[in-house]
């Protein structure tokens, strides 16, 4: 889950043992996500995949940290089709050719892992194939920037760059995020930008890159519902993310699936 906010002066570096605290985070996040990426099918509810969601967080003393964040009620975000990001689960089927994002936070301990993965829902589009493919491509170039004396410029610059070479458009109204004992911190996470711009990146930080590509206008509207963000043109949305750290050599990914089910289609 995302949300942009106001910047804050100050960016926590975390010592060594927070690391291992994350990792633990982090590796049981992946573990929900490798669960719930295996049961979505079509047929299945979002709803379900709630359900999951809770019960595995139960039975491993975690808190799903989505569940009352400012009146949000369920244990995932689940995003289907046109809708960016922040959607809710509910009793509807999924059908034949969705495609969608499946987004969740656990506190373990006190800490935070954040993951998204997509989820194409039996034989989908080639369209809907190729920017689930493009956004997984996108989180992975935005990555592999990230290294001290890096800017989070670099970070946005290669995440733009990527998905307007593929014609689509990279959606402003969210943001990556930090995180670790707090949901979301700063830094924002910008998922388009100039290179060499934004705050300088040290070892010790902690944040999410977590972009949403359109395959049409990156303009999207939020609901009713004060939640549900879609694109307004109806095109197709697409997002994956993943919680990172700064080490002193480049890079630690915390939310790697431990069965190496990184992008659909997946092989169970």
């Amino acid at each position: 889950m995302s949300t942009r906010t106001e910047a804050q002066p100050r960016i926590r570096l975390h010592k060594p043992e927070d690391f291992v605290k994350m990792r633990k985070a982090g590796q049981l996040t992946a573990q929900l996500l490798d669960i719930l990426v295996e049961e979505t099918r079509p047929g299945v509810t979002t709803a379900t995949l709630d359900r999951i969601c809770v019960e595995f967080a139960r039975d491993n003393n975690a808190i799903p940290a989505t569940i009352g964040y400012r009146g949000y009620k369920y244990a995932l975000c689940t995003s289907i089709n046109h809708v960016v990001c922040h959607g809710m689960p509910n009793d509807k089927p999924l059908v034949e050719g969705d495609i969608i994002n499946i987004d969740v936070t656990l506190i373990v301990d006190g800490w935070y892992g954040d993951s998204s993965r997509m989820v194409n829902v039996g034989r989908v589009s080639r369209s809907a194939e190729r920017l689930v493919e493009i956004t997984y491509e996108c989180l992975m170039r935005g990555i592999e920037v990230v290294k001290p004396g890096a800017h989070l410029g670099d970070v946005g610059h290669a995440i733009q760059s990527h998905a307007e070479a593929n014609r689509c458009s990279v959606v402003r109204d969210f943001c990556g995020h930090g995180l670790g004992e707090v949901f979301h911190d700063h830094p924002n996470v910008l998922h388009y930008g100039r290179p060499g711009e934004g705050v300088m990146l040290k070892p010790g930080m902690f944040f999410t890159i977590e972009p949403m590509i359109n395959l049409g206008k990156p303009h999207v509207k939020v609901l009713s519902d004060g939640w549900t963000a879609v694109t307004r043109d109806r095109s197709l949305s697409a997002q994956f993310e993943h919680t990172i750290a700064v080490t002193d050599t480049g890079h630690e990914i915390f939310t790697l699936s431990p069965r190496g089910l990184h992008c659909p289609p997946y092989q169970f």
